[in-house]
């Protein structure tokens, strides 16, 4: 029998989440996604806004990065990640989001106060751990927290006229889509009760991996949530921060290597991260990139994960064998 490999919890959502789980599937049978829930665009949007259930499509963009490579993998990726196109009510929904959701409606019953439309105690994740099955999925899948939520950013320079000023907009589509340097994100409500299951992960994972993704609407939003945040700083497990490839159109124009890590550091100062893992082609100062990994209290490892059409893009097979070395080390 093979070894199982470490207990690993990937954070974040959307493309991002996709590459790393894509990645870590290979790495290790001990794999657990939590996944962002503050979608509002979108077919997710639109099942939210109609259903009042959490956003599934980020959920389900980490399903299908956990299928196998095999037939039966390939096949429900596929069905799961269809989009409808059509001039009526369906056009854009996502198979596997109207499969989600379903399943919350079947499993949940009545709704208890607070709780998402049709998602009764426990519905939310068995729906998710039934989709699992369905697919084969190489690990498990949960959302960060119980409640849908919204982000709020600070926006300096959304008004061309008076760069200067700081606006905050609501919503995760507008804070990616509104121009100007996003300064920092907070949570609506503040204080989401987090998903039991995605707690008891972090608690008992060896590894915890940060990013790639979104910075600011992905990935730092789970440090947001203050029952998670209190478990990610304190978990006794090792934390690796994948970086991006490229800047982040709407949301990190500009932003260095190291800025992303300066923003983390911001939003969550108790937390220390062990590894910070970036692509050597595209970090233009390593020195700067290393002292800022040190403050954090880690080591960079510099290694090629990208894809070689030169897109924006980890390969996973390379991303695969770069958490393998770190894994081990």
């Amino acid at each position: 029998m093979k070894p199982l490999g470490p207990k690993v919890v990937a954070l974040g959502g959307g493309h991002g989440l996709y590459a790393s789980l894509s990645a870590l599937r290979r790495v290790t049978d001990r794999l657990t996604a939590v996944v962002t829930v503050a979608d509002d665009g979108g077919s997710s949007g639109r099942l939210r806004r109609e259903l009042g259930v959490l956003p599934p499509g980020d959920l389900r963009m980490a399903l299908a990065a956990l299928c196998g490579d095999d037939e039966w993998g390939q096949t429900w990726r596929d069905v799961v990640q269809h989009r409808f196109r059509s001039e009526g009510d369906l056009q854009g929904h996502a198979v596997g989001n109207l499969l989600i959701v379903a399943l919350w409606e079947l499993l949940g019953g009545d709704a208890p106060d607070g709780a998402p439309g049709g998602a009764g105690p426990g519905s939310t994740v068995a729906g998710l751990d039934w989709v699992g099955r369905l697919l084969g999925a190489h690990g498990r899948v949960l959302p960060m927290a119980a409640v849908p939520m919204d982000i709020v950013a600070e926006v300096r320079g959304a008004d061309p006229d008076r760069p200067d000023d700081i606006t905050r907009v609501k919503g995760q589509v507008a804070c990616a889509s509104t121009p100007g340097s996003v300064l920092g994100v907070s949570l609506v409500p503040a204080d989401p009760p987090a998903c039991p299951e995605a707690l008891a992960a972090v608690d008992e994972a060896d590894w915890i991996v940060f990013g790639p993704g979104s910075w600011f609407t992905s990935v730092l939003p789970h440090l947001k949530v203050p029952a998670l945040a209190r478990a990610l700083t304190s978990s006794r497990a090792r934390r690796v921060v994948a970086l991006n490839l490229a800047p982040q159109p709407g949301e990190t124009d500009d932003f260095s290597p190291q800025t992303h890590l300066e923003v983390l550091q911001a939003h969550a100062p108790d937390l220390r991260v062990d590894v910070v893992l970036a692509d050597a082609g595209v970090v233009e100062d390593t020195d700067a990139l290393d002292k800022a990994v040190r403050r954090l209290g880690g080591r960079l490892v510099l290694s090629q994960v990208a894809a070689d059409d030169g897109s924006p893009r980890h390969e996973p097979a390379r991303l695969a064998q770069a958490f393998v070395q770190i894994f081990s080390d």
